[in-house]
């Protein structure tokens, strides 16, 4: 199937109905875009690259020109539907056109079914996505995932708690649309999937009520897989070979959902399933909010209980609302750790013929034997502190570096009505992976200084100028400015 004709006809489809309705409740907006960034050293700076869904290069220079149009209708009876195509067409990216969003909601009350490709912002475990280094799991850094999603979206109370339980969560499928991009960057000999769908489900609780008590409590679990399709090798004439025809067909969409063993003895569970545990505390202070969370992130069903005894796998984040200062407005601190993996002896494939032992660990995070990594068009769907497989120069398409540990601080403020700035400033630490370690551990510095300039004697201009600076023996240094335009504005 070819998702990008689908994507776009299913947009075309809900923006020629929204077309014919009524103005009176509906909105038409577009938005319009050019940015482009020059930079020296092997790669851009990281946070160039990292979380911007996949429309950036790690290139030293690349850019885009994007537009777009979104549509919301308010119905009667509770119900509301959108629609959004947005296009762009780059330079020194991935591929030359790119559908960056083209779906089509329609929600009643609090239930959303959305489909096609979209930015989705927020997620299980809300974290600021302008200072955050982002989601372990599946975020902002890659091109969206074209899928069909049952929603909901924000908190709804659960009745009969008087406000004091709350509830959200998701299920998605769709498929993964970077097949040619795997098969062109794989070199002679190396793996790459085919045709590989995608699976990922969402349970959040929050027990507080704010009106009664400032404090809230969140937490829940999210579990996303990759199952079904080939994985394909390269030959050295440019062919391919097939190499695994991977379980597919009805039963392949109920194990990605309730994942089994696999028939494969080696395998785990059918598929390439990675999760995380999600907690946050919420604390409101008149105006000051204090935001401490923790995401625990697994790859393996031996990190996703207590059997082990011990959770150092995860990412831990402080977030700081301050009230009306203009100079900082926003504080986020977030360290990670992905260097444990449960230790480094082999996964409990021989767990058949050995009942009575459980050996489970060299959990190998984002990388697995059948779908190479969890990534999506060489950035990973993850964290970009762990860089994707658009960074490889050998064609290989895995994470090199999963053993890492983190500091990242994200500082933004308003001096001005007009003016904006953030600051985000990374420090990580590399060791490679326990199957291939690096040489020596490795050190990378990455920095991003950003202001935004939003004229109010022009609507719906703004003007973004942002200094990278990385430093480092794993990405190596770089120094760049990137400069983005852009005109929002309504139609109806």
């Amino acid at each position: 199937m070819n998702f990008k004709k689908t994507n776009l006809f299913i947009a075309a489809l809900c923006l020629c109905s929204a077309a014919q309705a009524e103005q009176a409740d509906s909105t038409l907006t577009y938005r319009i875009e050019a940015s482009g960034n020059v930079s020296e050293g092997t790669y851009a700076p990281l946070w160039f690259t990292a979380n911007r869904y996949g429309l950036s290069s790690q290139e030293p220079n690349s850019g885009f020109l994007r537009a777009g149009i979104a549509y919301n209708r308010q119905l009667p009876h509770h119900w509301r539907i959108q629609a959004g195509l947005d296009l762009a067409g780059t330079v020194n990216q991935t591929s030359n056109f790119v559908v960056q969003q083209a779906y089509g909601d329609i929600s009643w009350r609090f239930l959303t079914l959305s489909i096609g490709s979209k930015e989705r912002t927020g997620g299980p475990l809300e974290k600021n996505e302008h200072l955050s280094s982002g989601m372990l799991v599946e975020g902002n850094n890659a091109r969206p995932v074209p899928q069909v999603r049952g929603e909901i979206a924000d908190y709804v109370s659960v009745p009969g708690t008087k406000g004091w339980l709350a509830l959200k969560g998701h299920i998605a499928y769709g498929m993964f649309t970077d097949d040619s991009w795997q098969e062109s960057f794989a070199a002679a000999g190396q793996s790459y999937g085919r045709d590989i769908l995608y699976h990922s489900k969402a349970l959040m609780f929050r027990i507080g009520n704010r009106e009664k008590l400032p404090l809230e409590f969140e937490f829940g679990l999210l579990d996303a897989a990759q199952f079904a399709g080939d994985q394909m090798k390269k030959n050295a004439d440019g062919s391919s070979t097939l190499v695994h025809d991977m379980p597919d067909g009805l039963d392949s969409f109920i194990k990605a959902f309730l994942p089994v063993r696999s028939e494969d003895k080696m395998a785990n569970v059918e598929g390439n399933h990675v999760g995380s545990w999600n907690f946050a505390l919420n604390y409101y202070l008149h105006d000051w909010k204090f935001r401490v969370y923790l995401e625990h992130y697994f790859d393996d069903h031996s990190q996703m209980f207590w059997q082990y005894g011990r959770w150092k796998d995860g990412q831990l984040g402080i977030d700081i609302t301050l009230p009306k200062n203009r100079f900082v407005s926003n504080v986020v601190w977030e360290m990670m750790s992905t260097k444990d993996q449960t230790g480094p002896i082999l996964y409990d494939g021989f767990a058949g013929s050995f009942p009575e032992y459980q050996v489970s660990a060299g959990d190998n995070y984002y990388n697995n034997g059948g779908y190479q990594a969890w990534q999506h068009w060489g950035y990973g769907m993850g964290n970009p502190l762990l860089p994707g497989p658009i960074y490889n120069q050998d064609g290989k398409i895995t994470f090199k570096s999963n053993r890492v540990r983190s500091h990242h601080v994200g500082i933004e403020g308003n001096p001005a009505t007009e003016w904006n700035y953030r600051v985000l400033v990374s420090f990580a630490r590399h060791w490679g992976t326990y199957f291939v370690p690096l040489d020596k551990q490795r050190k990378q510095f990455s920095s991003l200084y950003e202001v935004t300039y939003t004229p109010q004697w022009t609507k719906g201009w703004s003007v973004s100028a942002a200094l990278g600076v990385d430093r480092g023996n794993y990405l190596g240094n770089s120094t760049g400015g990137m400069l983005t335009v852009r005109k929002t504005g309504g139609i109806l």
